[in-house]
């Protein structure tokens, strides 16, 4: 995650599914540095939270390969370190995936940890992650599983086998500076039922051996090349691609609805004043009202 003086080079942000069908296991590959790029500069991140973020926006922007239209998938990270807490969303846009993400506390920062390595753990702490499955056509889906490591990839791994019962191998990183964002991208090896439960531990082991993800990204890999990496002498079938890009659902009606929901009384406050912007806490898109509007807002509400 580390390793400064390595030469990163510029991938397109993919993310990459197959599968090896003989030895019952599903794989995504992504390639986010793109992505996570635009999450460090629209939320002003340190590296160490733009570590953290990036992780968990690439673990959801993975698991956003299994939604249809009309879905969303999003993880969410509480914890009691000195981030607060991560929160990644995930849907589909086309035929691709559209993801976005925030840090309660974007500047936290602390010195890397004993290996090296950007502190993540530290800086989330001990606490909870929760993923939420939703549609607009039913009630959604709520899986919480206690942190294992904070490191995120761990964490991950453990809500796939204690929430759905999918034995899994994952690996995230994010290669960061004061900078910026020089290399992100992850790997998910999912073991589907009825597979060889010493395929795991194969799994594991190779993700153990492979070169770390950032390195792997920094050298030039594509999400092709992770695959293969993880996958080994395996297979693979049924290749698809979705890009992957920032995004967000936030528009000015939906921010209305969050206005109203102040009262009227604090509307009405607030209209004493000339103009007033609501900044969107994911993308930070500035949407200015009037004291009129907020006015009419407030006449709407107190109906």
């Amino acid at each position: 995650m580390r390793a400064p003086s390595e030469t990163a080079t510029t991938m397109p942000d993919l993310v990459l599914s197959a599968s090896a069908p003989e030895a019952g296991v599903s794989f995504v590959a992504a390639i986010t540095t793109e992505l996570i790029a635009q999450a460090r500069e629209r939320h002003d991140l340190a590296p160490t939270a733009a570590a953290a973020l990036g992780r968990l926006m690439t673990a959801t922007a993975m698991l956003g390969t299994d939604l249809h239209e009309a879905e969303r998938i999003s993880l969410q990270i509480s914890g009691d370190g000195p981030i607060g807490s991560l929160s990644a969303e995930a849907w589909r846009i086309g035929e691709g995936i559209g993801v976005r993400g925030r840090a309660r506390h974007p500047f936290a920062e602390l010195p890397l940890n004993a290996r090296g390595k950007f502190d993540v753990a530290g800086a989330i702490g001990a606490g909870v992650l929760q993923v939420t499955r939703s549609s607009d056509l039913g009630q959604p889906y709520v899986g919480v599983v206690p942190l294992r490591s904070g490191e995120i990839a761990q964490d991950v791994a453990a809500y796939l086998s204690e929430s759905e019962q999918i034995p899994s191998v994952v690996a995230l990183g994010v290669l960061a500076d004061p900078n910026g964002v020089r290399a992100a991208g992850g790997l998910i090896a999912r073991v589907l039922p009825g597979a060889d439960e010493a395929i795991v531990a194969q799994l594991e082991a190779r993700a153990t051996s492979m070169a770390a993800i950032t390195s792997m990204i920094a050298r030039g890999a594509d999400a092709g090349a992770l695959l293969d990496a993880i996958a080994g002498n395996l297979p693979l079938r049924s290749r698809r691609e979705w890009p992957v890009a920032y995004a967000c659902l936030c528009t000015r009606d939906r921010v209305k609805v969050v206005l109203a929901s102040l009262g009227a009384d604090e509307l009405r406050a607030m209209a004493s004043e000339p103009s007033t912007e609501v900044a969107c806490e994911f993308c930070k898109q500035r949407y200015a009202f009037s004291a009129a509007e907020l006015d009419e807002i407030a006449r709407l509400d107190a109906r």
